[in-house]
């Protein structure tokens, strides 16, 4: 089953147990889904579907980020059950080990030494990403984590 025939089934499940908040979340998955596919006047795949889960996950984790900074608790928890809900539908992260190793071939490949070459370690790194998608590793690696370790790394 297709991640948005899923999000369907999921759709009137919430709608039959009254889970308002979950019923809420996937309508608003399921419209970014349609507002892209109309745009660009393509079907997505499950790889594309992923990509905007993702997306929506980064824009709840800032909104929650602003929201606590305004003091606005019961709109941070609003927000931290969407992420809840959206990260259901994400495989599961790849570990730290799996990322060191994604990193360490990259740094092994590309021969970086210093920061300077931090550009072309991502690069690579996302490229391997990109190469995995197919297979496991789509939606599994953020990559604001994996700079943040090559630049521990490289300095």
């Amino acid at each position: 089953m297709s991640l948005k025939e899923s999000l369907i089934v999921d759709m009137k499940a919430a709608m039959r147990d009254r889970q308002v908040v979950r019923l809420e979340t996937i309508r608003l998955l399921r419209a970014a889904i349609q507002r892209k596919e109309v745009d660009e006047q393509i079907q997505l795949d499950d790889q594309d579907v992923l990509q905007i889960i993702q997306k929506m996950v980064k824009q709840c984790t800032d909104a929650a980020e602003q929201f606590t900074k305004g003091n606005r608790e019961d709109l941070v928890d609003k927000e931290r059950a969407n992420i809840a809900i959206l990260e259901t539908y994400l495989p599961e992260p790849l570990s730290a080990p799996e990322i060191d190793s994604l990193i360490q071939e990259a740094i092994q490949q590309s021969g970086a030494t210093t920061m300077q070459d931090m550009g072309k370690v991502i690069g690579l790194v996302q490229l391997k990403v990109q190469a995995k998608a197919q297979a496991e590793a789509q939606g599994r690696v953020e990559m604001g984590a994996v700079s943040a370790r090559i630049k521990s790394l490289l300095s």
